[in-house]
């Protein structure tokens, strides 16, 4: 009686191998037989972990959102109290009052400079957006000379470039509408020494706002 030679256990593998590479049914069969429940669902527990790691992503993106956004509108109602007395000792004015802020109308007449100047072509649609959208805007004079003097003002908790190129454009646009000189000025709890230093080269004084203190 012939004896049946058996294969090697690496030439048994190659073979069960290839024979499952031919066969993907087989390979299901083979999965099903060797692997527990537990294992044979663990794709989709992977895929509802990665839906969740995804989910938690984006909410903790929307988190860090909603406080920057609180943190703008504290620095906002605070500095719209504070803004004259802080701005005018920082720039040696006197006399400076508020003509927009976010939480008051625009001064009509500052308003209807802007609107005209808009009507006229001396300004771009583009420059009266912006000075629409400016937080804070102020008229003043020098405390040394007397001579009028506005001033532009973007605030945000964490200053930043966007921040100072704002500030710049509107306070440009500003002096077009008014005719006047016109200060450029950024105020926040905080800004990166890169940030300080592209906001003295395009000439735009950075006002820092101490932090709110709890009780």
């Amino acid at each position: 009686m012939a004896v049946e030679r058996q294969l090697d256990p690496a030439s048994l593998v190659a073979r069960i191998v290839a024979e499952l590479k031919a066969n993907p049914e087989a390979q299901r069969l083979l999965l099903r037989t060797l692997l527990t429940n537990e294992f044979l669902g663990m794709p989709a527990r992977l895929d509802r972990i990665e839906k969740d790691i995804i989910e938690l992503k984006a909410d903790v993106s929307q988190l860090k959102a909603d406080v920057s956004q609180l943190k703008g509108s504290d620095l906002e109602n605070r500095l719209h109290k504070r803004i004259r007395p802080l701005a005018s000792k920082a720039l040696d004015l006197r006399g400076a009052h508020v003509v927009q802020s976010p939480v008051q109308e625009p001064d009509r007449d500052f308003a209807d400079h802007a609107e005209q100047a808009l009507v006229d072509g001396r300004i771009t649609d583009a420059q009266y957006r912006r000075i629409e959208a400016t937080d804070f805007i102020m008229q003043a004079r020098r405390r040394t000379t007397g001579e009028p003097v506005w001033v532009a003002v973007e605030a945000s908790s964490k200053v930043g470039e966007g921040d100072i190129q704002r500030a710049r454009a509107t306070a440009d646009a500003l002096h077009v509408v008014l005719d006047v000189d016109v200060l450029a000025m950024v105020a926040g709890y905080g800004i990166h020494p890169q940030d300080a230093r592209r906001a003295k080269a395009a000439h735009v004084r950075y006002l820092e706002v101490s932090p709110s203190r709890p009780g």
